[in-house]
Protein backbone atom coordinates (compact mmCIF):
# COMPACT_ATOMS: atom_id res chain seq x y z
CA UNK A 1 0.00 0.00 0.00
CA UNK A 2 1.35 3.41 -0.91
CA UNK A 3 1.51 6.07 1.72
CA UNK A 4 -1.25 8.72 1.67
CA UNK A 5 -0.12 12.14 0.58
CA UNK A 6 -0.95 15.41 2.24
CA UNK A 7 -0.53 18.99 1.07
CA UNK A 8 0.31 20.21 4.58
CA UNK A 9 3.48 18.17 5.12
CA UNK A 10 5.83 20.98 4.15
CA UNK A 11 4.29 23.23 6.82
CA UNK A 12 4.61 20.81 9.70
CA UNK A 13 6.71 21.60 12.75
CA UNK A 14 9.98 19.73 12.11
CA UNK A 15 10.10 18.11 15.56
CA UNK A 16 6.50 17.36 16.51
CA UNK A 17 5.34 13.89 17.48
CA UNK A 18 2.24 11.79 18.06
CA UNK A 19 2.99 9.26 20.80
CA UNK A 20 1.54 5.78 20.31
CA UNK A 21 1.46 3.36 23.24
CA UNK A 22 -0.23 0.07 24.02
CA UNK A 23 0.03 -2.34 26.92
CA UNK A 24 -1.79 -5.52 27.93
CA UNK A 25 -3.26 -3.78 30.97
CA UNK A 26 -5.40 -0.67 31.42
CA UNK A 27 -4.60 2.17 31.84
CA UNK A 28 -1.75 2.53 29.36
CA UNK A 29 1.08 4.61 30.86
CA UNK A 30 2.73 7.18 28.57
CA UNK A 31 4.67 9.49 30.92
CA UNK A 32 8.07 7.91 30.29
CA UNK A 33 7.81 7.65 26.50
CA UNK A 34 6.63 11.27 26.38
CA UNK A 35 9.66 12.29 28.46
CA UNK A 36 11.91 10.37 26.08
CA UNK A 37 10.33 12.13 23.10
CA UNK A 38 10.87 15.53 24.71
CA UNK A 39 14.47 14.59 25.53
CA UNK A 40 14.95 13.92 21.82
CA UNK A 41 13.67 17.42 21.04
CA UNK A 42 10.09 16.61 20.04
CA UNK A 43 6.98 18.47 21.08
CA UNK A 44 4.23 15.94 21.81
CA UNK A 45 1.10 17.10 19.97
CA UNK A 46 -1.12 14.08 20.65
CA UNK A 47 -1.15 10.71 22.39
CA UNK A 48 -2.91 7.54 21.24
CA UNK A 49 -3.22 4.53 23.55
CA UNK A 50 -4.70 1.07 23.09
CA UNK A 51 -4.83 -1.71 25.68
CA UNK A 52 -4.14 -5.28 24.62
CA UNK A 53 -1.35 -7.22 22.97
CA UNK A 54 0.21 -5.93 19.72
CA UNK A 55 -0.95 -7.24 16.37
CA UNK A 56 1.94 -9.29 14.97
CA UNK A 57 1.58 -7.81 11.49
CA UNK A 58 0.52 -4.18 11.82
CA UNK A 59 0.94 -3.62 15.57
CA UNK A 60 -2.43 -1.84 15.92
CA UNK A 61 -4.70 -3.44 13.36
CA UNK A 62 -5.94 -1.85 10.13
CA UNK A 63 -8.83 0.16 11.57
CA UNK A 64 -6.76 1.64 14.35
CA UNK A 65 -3.95 2.44 11.91
CA UNK A 66 -6.40 4.47 9.83
CA UNK A 67 -7.34 6.43 12.98
CA UNK A 68 -3.64 7.04 13.62
CA UNK A 69 -3.14 8.33 10.08
CA UNK A 70 -6.02 10.79 10.52
CA UNK A 71 -4.57 12.02 13.82
CA UNK A 72 -1.15 12.53 12.27
CA UNK A 73 -2.61 14.41 9.31
CA UNK A 74 -4.79 16.67 11.44
CA UNK A 75 -2.00 17.44 13.93
CA UNK A 76 0.60 17.86 11.16
CA UNK A 77 3.03 15.79 13.21
CA UNK A 78 6.38 15.00 11.65
CA UNK A 79 6.90 11.78 13.59
CA UNK A 80 5.06 8.91 15.28
CA UNK A 81 6.84 7.68 18.39
CA UNK A 82 5.88 4.13 19.42
CA UNK A 83 6.38 2.97 22.99
CA UNK A 84 7.57 -0.49 21.96
CA UNK A 85 10.24 -2.21 19.91
CA UNK A 86 8.69 -2.76 16.48
CA UNK A 87 9.52 -5.59 14.14
CA UNK A 88 10.60 -4.52 10.63
CA UNK A 89 7.20 -5.63 9.32
CA UNK A 90 5.28 -3.65 11.94
CA UNK A 91 7.41 -0.58 11.28
CA UNK A 92 6.69 -0.78 7.55
CA UNK A 93 2.97 -1.40 8.12
CA UNK A 94 2.61 1.72 10.27
CA UNK A 95 4.73 3.95 8.08
CA UNK A 96 2.92 2.89 4.89
CA UNK A 97 -0.37 4.17 6.33
CA UNK A 98 0.92 7.60 7.26
CA UNK A 99 1.14 10.81 5.22
CA UNK A 100 4.27 11.38 3.16
CA UNK A 101 7.33 12.60 5.04
CA UNK A 102 6.07 11.21 8.36
CA UNK A 103 8.68 9.09 10.09
CA UNK A 104 8.16 6.29 12.62
CA UNK A 105 10.44 5.84 15.62
CA UNK A 106 10.01 3.01 18.07
CA UNK A 107 11.34 3.20 21.60
CA UNK A 108 14.70 1.65 20.75
CA UNK A 109 15.37 3.93 17.79
CA UNK A 110 14.29 6.98 19.78
CA UNK A 111 16.87 6.20 22.45
CA UNK A 112 19.53 5.82 19.77
CA UNK A 113 18.70 9.30 18.51
CA UNK A 114 19.05 10.71 22.04
CA UNK A 115 22.42 9.00 22.37
CA UNK A 116 23.51 10.37 19.00
CA UNK A 117 22.77 13.91 20.17
CA UNK A 118 24.67 13.33 23.42
CA UNK A 119 27.74 11.58 22.00
CA UNK A 120 30.83 13.73 22.51
CA UNK A 121 33.72 11.36 21.80
CA UNK A 122 34.90 9.60 18.65
CA UNK A 123 34.28 6.17 20.15
CA UNK A 124 30.76 7.09 21.25
CA UNK A 125 29.86 8.46 17.81
CA UNK A 126 31.09 5.28 16.11
CA UNK A 127 29.17 3.10 18.57
CA UNK A 128 25.93 5.01 18.10
CA UNK A 129 26.23 4.92 14.31
CA UNK A 130 26.85 1.17 14.44
CA UNK A 131 23.78 0.59 16.60
CA UNK A 132 21.65 2.73 14.29
CA UNK A 133 22.78 0.84 11.19
CA UNK A 134 22.24 -2.56 12.82
CA UNK A 135 18.74 -1.45 13.76
CA UNK A 136 17.86 0.10 10.40
CA UNK A 137 19.22 -2.62 8.12
CA UNK A 138 16.35 -5.14 8.50
CA UNK A 139 13.86 -2.30 8.12
CA UNK A 140 15.53 -1.27 4.91
CA UNK A 141 15.13 -4.81 3.62
CA UNK A 142 11.48 -4.99 4.75
CA UNK A 143 10.51 -1.64 3.25
CA UNK A 144 12.65 -1.86 0.09
CA UNK A 145 12.89 1.91 0.37
CA UNK A 146 16.25 3.29 -0.67
CA UNK A 147 15.36 6.84 0.28
CA UNK A 148 15.82 6.30 4.00
CA UNK A 149 19.42 5.24 3.42
CA UNK A 150 20.50 7.67 0.71
CA UNK A 151 22.83 9.44 3.12
CA UNK A 152 24.87 6.24 3.50
CA UNK A 153 24.90 5.35 -0.21
CA UNK A 154 27.43 6.37 -2.82
CA UNK A 155 27.47 3.34 -5.10
CA UNK A 156 25.87 -0.07 -5.27
CA UNK A 157 22.71 -1.03 -3.42
CA UNK A 158 21.81 0.56 -0.09
CA UNK A 159 21.74 -2.84 1.63
CA UNK A 160 25.25 -3.67 0.42
CA UNK A 161 26.61 -0.29 1.42
CA UNK A 162 25.07 -0.44 4.90
CA UNK A 163 26.44 -3.93 5.52
CA UNK A 164 29.86 -2.76 4.36
CA UNK A 165 29.71 0.24 6.70
CA UNK A 166 28.70 -2.01 9.62
CA UNK A 167 31.72 -4.25 8.99
CA UNK A 168 34.08 -1.28 8.85
CA UNK A 169 32.66 0.20 12.06
CA UNK A 170 33.00 -3.13 13.89
CA UNK A 171 36.66 -3.40 12.85
CA UNK A 172 37.38 0.20 13.84
CA UNK A 173 35.80 -0.17 17.28
CA UNK A 174 37.67 -3.41 17.90
CA UNK A 175 40.94 -1.58 17.22
CA UNK A 176 40.26 1.26 19.64
CA UNK A 177 41.56 0.94 23.21
CA UNK A 178 39.00 0.89 25.99
CA UNK A 179 39.47 4.29 27.69
CA UNK A 180 37.40 3.29 30.71
CA UNK A 181 39.55 0.23 31.42
CA UNK A 182 42.72 2.27 31.04
CA UNK A 183 41.28 4.85 33.43
CA UNK A 184 40.35 2.23 36.03
CA UNK A 185 43.75 0.53 35.93
CA UNK A 186 45.57 3.84 36.31
CA UNK A 187 43.38 4.95 39.22
CA UNK A 188 43.74 1.63 41.01
CA UNK A 189 47.51 1.82 40.66
CA UNK A 190 47.36 5.28 42.20
CA UNK A 191 45.42 3.91 45.15
CA UNK A 192 41.87 5.11 44.58
CA UNK A 193 38.84 3.06 45.50
CA UNK A 194 36.10 3.17 42.84
CA UNK A 195 32.45 3.92 43.64
CA UNK A 196 29.77 3.97 40.93
CA UNK A 197 26.38 5.66 41.28
CA UNK A 198 23.74 3.79 39.30
CA UNK A 199 19.98 3.75 38.99
CA UNK A 200 16.95 4.77 37.02
CA UNK A 201 17.13 8.06 35.19
CA UNK A 202 16.21 11.13 37.26
CA UNK A 203 16.51 9.24 40.54
CA UNK A 204 18.98 11.84 41.86
CA UNK A 205 22.32 10.28 40.87
CA UNK A 206 23.95 13.47 39.61
CA UNK A 207 22.87 15.38 42.70
CA UNK A 208 24.36 12.64 44.90
CA UNK A 209 27.66 12.94 43.03
CA UNK A 210 27.60 16.64 43.78
CA UNK A 211 26.98 15.96 47.45
CA UNK A 212 29.77 13.40 47.79
CA UNK A 213 32.50 15.10 45.75
CA UNK A 214 35.24 16.95 47.63
CA UNK A 215 35.66 19.82 45.19
CA UNK A 216 32.05 20.63 44.32
CA UNK A 217 29.59 22.85 46.13
CA UNK A 218 25.91 22.04 46.30
CA UNK A 219 23.29 24.65 45.52
CA UNK A 220 19.79 23.13 45.38
CA UNK A 221 17.24 24.39 42.90
CA UNK A 222 13.56 23.75 42.52
CA UNK A 223 13.61 21.59 39.40
CA UNK A 224 17.15 20.69 38.47
CA UNK A 225 19.81 18.20 39.41
CA UNK A 226 23.33 19.62 39.21
CA UNK A 227 26.39 17.87 37.80
CA UNK A 228 29.88 19.16 37.19
CA UNK A 229 30.75 17.79 33.76
CA UNK A 230 34.25 16.64 32.84
CA UNK A 231 35.48 18.40 29.69
CA UNK A 232 36.13 16.12 26.72
CA UNK A 233 38.77 18.30 25.05
CA UNK A 234 41.53 17.58 27.54
CA UNK A 235 41.28 20.99 29.21
CA UNK A 236 41.08 21.62 32.93
CA UNK A 237 37.95 23.72 32.69
CA UNK A 238 34.82 22.60 34.51
CA UNK A 239 31.38 23.47 33.24
CA UNK A 240 28.39 23.06 35.48
CA UNK A 241 25.24 21.82 33.76
CA UNK A 242 21.68 21.79 35.01
CA UNK A 243 19.38 18.86 34.45
CA UNK A 244 15.76 19.99 34.25
CA UNK A 245 14.05 16.58 34.39
CA UNK A 246 15.69 15.55 31.11
CA UNK A 247 16.26 11.85 30.52
CA UNK A 248 19.78 10.73 29.64
CA UNK A 249 21.42 14.02 30.62
CA UNK A 250 24.37 11.95 31.84
CA UNK A 251 25.64 9.99 28.82
CA UNK A 252 29.37 10.18 29.29
CA UNK A 253 30.59 9.10 32.71
CA UNK A 254 31.35 11.93 35.13
CA UNK A 255 33.98 11.14 37.79
CA UNK A 256 34.98 13.17 40.83
CA UNK A 257 37.22 12.62 43.82
CA UNK A 258 35.57 12.18 47.21
CA UNK A 259 36.66 11.20 50.71
CA UNK A 260 34.84 8.30 52.40
CA UNK A 261 35.95 7.33 55.88
CA UNK A 262 39.14 9.32 55.42
CA UNK A 263 40.03 7.39 52.25
CA UNK A 264 40.31 8.87 48.75
CA UNK A 265 37.74 7.42 46.37
CA UNK A 266 36.63 8.19 42.84
CA UNK A 267 32.87 8.45 42.42
CA UNK A 268 31.38 8.01 38.95
CA UNK A 269 27.89 9.01 37.85
CA UNK A 270 26.58 6.82 35.02
CA UNK A 271 23.86 6.92 32.39
CA UNK A 272 20.36 6.57 33.83
CA UNK A 273 18.37 3.44 33.16
CA UNK A 274 14.94 3.27 31.56
CA UNK A 275 12.72 0.30 30.87
CA UNK A 276 13.70 -1.57 27.68
CA UNK A 277 16.89 0.49 27.43
CA UNK A 278 19.16 -0.90 24.68
CA UNK A 279 21.74 -2.14 27.15
CA UNK A 280 23.92 -3.67 24.45
CA UNK A 281 24.47 -0.13 23.18
CA UNK A 282 24.91 1.51 26.56
CA UNK A 283 27.44 -1.09 27.69
CA UNK A 284 29.70 0.08 24.90
CA UNK A 285 28.71 3.73 25.04
CA UNK A 286 31.72 5.18 26.86
CA UNK A 287 31.58 2.12 29.14
CA UNK A 288 28.95 3.83 31.26
CA UNK A 289 27.47 0.59 32.52
CA UNK A 290 30.69 -1.38 32.71
CA UNK A 291 31.86 1.20 35.24
CA UNK A 292 29.49 -0.52 37.67
CA UNK A 293 31.00 -3.94 37.03
CA UNK A 294 34.50 -2.67 37.83
CA UNK A 295 33.56 -0.63 40.91
CA UNK A 296 34.33 -1.61 44.49
CA UNK A 297 30.91 -0.34 45.55
CA UNK A 298 27.78 0.42 43.51
CA UNK A 299 25.35 2.90 45.05
CA UNK A 300 21.92 2.13 43.58
CA UNK A 301 19.78 5.28 43.82
CA UNK A 302 16.00 4.75 43.73
CA UNK A 303 13.40 7.52 43.51
CA UNK A 304 11.18 6.48 46.41
CA UNK A 305 8.72 9.33 45.78
CA UNK A 306 7.20 7.56 42.77
CA UNK A 307 4.10 5.41 43.16
CA UNK A 308 4.71 2.05 44.83
CA UNK A 309 4.20 0.07 41.60
CA UNK A 310 6.53 2.41 39.70
CA UNK A 311 9.19 2.09 42.41
CA UNK A 312 8.93 -1.70 42.18
CA UNK A 313 9.19 -1.72 38.38
CA UNK A 314 12.12 0.71 38.24
CA UNK A 315 13.96 -1.04 41.05
CA UNK A 316 13.67 -4.30 39.10
CA UNK A 317 14.93 -2.66 35.90
CA UNK A 318 17.96 -1.34 37.79
CA UNK A 319 18.71 -4.71 39.39
CA UNK A 320 18.37 -6.45 36.03
CA UNK A 321 20.87 -4.07 34.42
CA UNK A 322 23.37 -4.54 37.25
CA UNK A 323 22.99 -8.33 36.98
CA UNK A 324 23.58 -8.16 33.22
CA UNK A 325 26.83 -6.31 33.90
CA UNK A 326 28.01 -8.96 36.35
CA UNK A 327 27.73 -6.79 39.46
CA UNK A 328 27.93 -8.84 42.66
CA UNK A 329 24.83 -8.05 44.77
CA UNK A 330 27.07 -8.00 47.84
CA UNK A 331 28.71 -4.82 46.46
CA UNK A 332 25.43 -2.90 46.06
CA UNK A 333 24.38 -0.20 48.53
CA UNK A 334 20.74 0.84 47.97
CA UNK A 335 19.67 4.44 48.66
CA UNK A 336 15.93 5.15 48.67
CA UNK A 337 15.97 8.82 47.72
CA UNK A 338 13.50 11.72 48.10
CA UNK A 339 12.04 10.48 51.39
CA UNK A 340 11.26 14.10 52.28
CA UNK A 341 8.27 13.73 49.94
CA UNK A 342 6.85 10.66 51.72
CA UNK A 343 4.69 10.05 54.77
CA UNK A 344 5.87 7.56 57.40
CA UNK A 345 3.64 4.76 56.10
CA UNK A 346 4.83 5.30 52.55
CA UNK A 347 8.43 5.04 53.69
CA UNK A 348 7.72 1.70 55.36
CA UNK A 349 6.13 0.41 52.15
CA UNK A 350 9.27 1.30 50.17
CA UNK A 351 11.54 -0.34 52.75
CA UNK A 352 9.47 -3.53 52.63
CA UNK A 353 9.60 -3.52 48.84
CA UNK A 354 13.39 -3.22 48.81
CA UNK A 355 13.80 -5.95 51.40
CA UNK A 356 11.63 -8.28 49.33
CA UNK A 357 14.20 -7.78 46.57
CA UNK A 358 16.96 -8.84 48.97
CA UNK A 359 18.22 -5.31 49.65
CA UNK A 360 19.04 -3.48 52.88
CA UNK A 361 18.11 0.10 51.93
CA UNK A 362 19.10 3.42 53.45
CA UNK A 363 16.48 6.19 53.42
CA UNK A 364 17.96 9.44 52.15
CA UNK A 365 17.04 12.81 50.76
CA UNK A 366 19.98 13.85 48.63
CA UNK A 367 18.58 17.32 48.07
CA UNK A 368 17.95 17.92 51.78
CA UNK A 369 21.12 16.12 52.88
CA UNK A 370 19.18 13.64 55.04
CA UNK A 371 21.08 10.50 56.13
CA UNK A 372 24.03 11.10 53.81
CA UNK A 373 26.46 10.41 56.67
CA UNK A 374 24.81 7.01 57.11
CA UNK A 375 25.18 6.41 53.38
CA UNK A 376 28.89 7.28 53.53
CA UNK A 377 29.34 4.89 56.46
CA UNK A 378 27.64 2.09 54.54
CA UNK A 379 29.85 2.73 51.50
CA UNK A 380 32.93 2.62 53.75
CA UNK A 381 31.96 -0.82 55.05
CA UNK A 382 32.01 -2.16 51.49
CA UNK A 383 35.41 -0.73 50.54
CA UNK A 384 38.26 -3.27 50.47
CA UNK A 385 40.24 -2.57 53.64
CA UNK A 386 43.30 -3.80 55.48
CA UNK A 387 45.24 -2.32 58.39
CA UNK A 388 48.93 -1.46 58.19
CA UNK A 389 51.45 -0.95 61.02
CA UNK A 390 54.84 0.38 59.92
CA UNK A 391 57.86 1.33 61.97
CA UNK A 392 60.70 2.94 60.01
CA UNK A 393 63.78 5.09 60.56
CA UNK A 394 63.06 8.78 60.86
CA UNK A 395 64.17 10.88 57.94
CA UNK A 396 63.18 12.25 54.56
CA UNK A 397 62.14 8.84 53.20
CA UNK A 398 59.81 8.30 56.13
CA UNK A 399 58.27 11.76 55.73
CA UNK A 400 57.67 11.12 52.01
CA UNK A 401 56.04 7.78 52.78
CA UNK A 402 53.77 9.33 55.42
CA UNK A 403 52.74 12.04 52.98
CA UNK A 404 51.90 9.34 50.47
CA UNK A 405 49.86 7.48 53.10
CA UNK A 406 47.81 10.61 53.83
CA UNK A 407 47.05 10.94 50.12
CA UNK A 408 46.03 7.33 49.55
CA UNK A 409 44.86 5.83 52.85
CA UNK A 410 43.05 6.67 56.05
CA UNK A 411 45.79 7.47 58.57
CA UNK A 412 44.86 6.61 62.16
CA UNK A 413 48.07 7.62 63.90
CA UNK A 414 51.65 8.78 63.33
CA UNK A 415 54.03 8.53 66.30
CA UNK A 416 57.45 10.19 66.24
CA UNK A 417 60.13 8.65 68.45
CA UNK A 418 63.81 9.48 68.87
CA UNK A 419 65.04 7.63 65.77
CA UNK A 420 61.90 6.02 64.34
CA UNK A 421 58.42 6.87 63.07
CA UNK A 422 55.40 4.59 63.56
CA UNK A 423 52.54 4.75 61.04
CA UNK A 424 49.07 3.24 61.55
CA UNK A 425 46.68 3.39 58.59
CA UNK A 426 43.94 1.49 56.77
CA UNK A 427 43.24 1.33 53.09
CA UNK A 428 43.19 -0.61 49.88
CA UNK A 429 45.30 -3.81 50.19
CA UNK A 430 47.31 -3.08 47.03
CA UNK A 431 48.16 0.42 48.28
CA UNK A 432 49.25 -0.85 51.69
CA UNK A 433 51.51 -3.38 49.99
CA UNK A 434 53.14 -0.53 48.04
CA UNK A 435 53.72 1.40 51.29
CA UNK A 436 55.16 -1.70 52.94
CA UNK A 437 57.57 -2.20 50.04
CA UNK A 438 58.66 1.44 50.15
CA UNK A 439 59.30 1.17 53.89
CA UNK A 440 61.45 -1.96 53.39
CA UNK A 441 63.57 -0.08 50.87
CA UNK A 442 63.96 2.99 53.09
Amino acid sequence: MSRPSTNTSTNRPPKSAVVLAREPMTPVETAEIESLARSAGYSVVDTITQPGHPDSGSYLGTGRLEDLAETVASSEASTVVVDDRLTPGQHHAIESMLPDETSVLDRYRLVLDIFEAGASSHRANLQVELAQLRYDLPRLVAASDEGMFNRFTESGTPVYDVRDRISRLERRLAELPDPAEQFRERRREEGFDLVTIAGYTNAGKSTLLHRLADELSFEPSESADIVDDEPTDGSNKHATASVADRLFETLETTTRRATIGGRPVLVTDTVGYVDELPHDLVASFSATLSEAAAADVVVLVVDASDGLQTVEERLQVSLDVLAEQGVDPDRVVTALNKIDRLEAGEREDRIALAKEAGLDPILVSVREGTNLDALRERIEVYLPTERLHLEMPAGDDAMALISRAYDRTAVQDVTYRDETVVLECTGRPAVLEQLRGAADRA
